[in-house]
């Protein structure tokens, strides 16, 4: 298949995912931007006043670029697992891969429609943190890094969730045993400076930790790990995470019987 045919497959592949949960935006987009205007209002407007200060902010714009990268990894995550799973389950996923398309244009597909899905959620999300404090963007550049970084990566996660899954429970088993604690674990709504000196360094084993925090360097300029480190870490996981989906697509790990 010529490079032309390539970018064909692809943007067919990436215009299904896109148009997939734009059609159901009220159960992809609504939900998330509701959920996240209630931590707003009962972390950030009810408590945080009673917290006061961290890291020289308010309460409020502490956590608002944690609960925004929140809401990307969970709805990046989502529509890939989603998705492919359901491609799998209906049997038109073989469709595909009969086709002579590479495999790596149906990685760049999926990972595409994840990536769009969390930077509009997360477009969304920070609209609405605007309504509750002032957010201003102090390193652009690291800004636009993280979230494609970050929305690439566990759209990887979840394609490979995906491929691994055998019915629809097991789609919601990482999210809810391992992608939820590593999370709200990750420096949302606190700075591991608070920690001791052990549960620091155990936190710092935490990859969404590294997230979080560069992306509230690029918004408000702290952060409690050096941003080079964390940029070089979520890009070690995306290269890994990437290499290891194409493998298992090319074993037909899940999918071929």
């Amino acid at each position: 298949m010529n490079s032309e045919g390539l970018f064909v497959a692809f943007c067919t592949i990436l215009d299904k995912e896109v148009g997939r949960f734009l059609r159901i935006w009220a159960q992809t987009i609504v939900p998330p931007a509701v959920s996240m205007a209630l931590y707003f209002m009962i972390f950030g407007h009810l408590i945080g006043p009673r917290i006061g200060e961290m890291g020289g902010f308010t309460y409020m714009q502490f956590i608002a670029p944690g609960l925004i990268m929140m809401s990307i990894i969970n709805n990046a995550y989502a529509n890939v697992v989603s998705s492919f799973f359901g491609a799998k389950f209906q049997k038109h996923l073989e469709e595909m891969l009969v086709a002579p398309i590479p495999n790596w244009i149906i990685l760049a597909g999926y990972v595409g429609g994840g990536v769009a899905r969390g930077l509009a959620v997360g477009l969304v999300v920070s609209g609405i943190a605007l309504l509750f404090t002032h957010l201003h963007v102090r390193h652009f550049l690291v800004v636009i890094a993280v979230v494609l970084l970050t929305s690439v990566l566990f759209s990887l996660a979840g394609l490979i969730n995906a491929i691994y899954a055998r019915k629809f429970d097991d789609i919601s088993i990482i999210p809810t045993f391992v992608l939820t604690p590593l999370i709200y674990l990750g420096g949302v709504f606190y700075s591991i400076n608070l920690l001791p000196d052990f549960w620091q360094a155990v936190s710092r084993a935490n990859p969404v930790l590294y997230m979080v925090n560069a992306f509230r360097y690029g918004l408000l300029g702290t952060s409690d790990v050096d941003v080079t480190m964390a940029l070089l870490v979520i890009t070690a996981f995306v290269v890994a995470l990437t290499a290891f989906a194409l493998l298992l697509l090319e074993r037909g790990t899940g999918i071929k019987t």
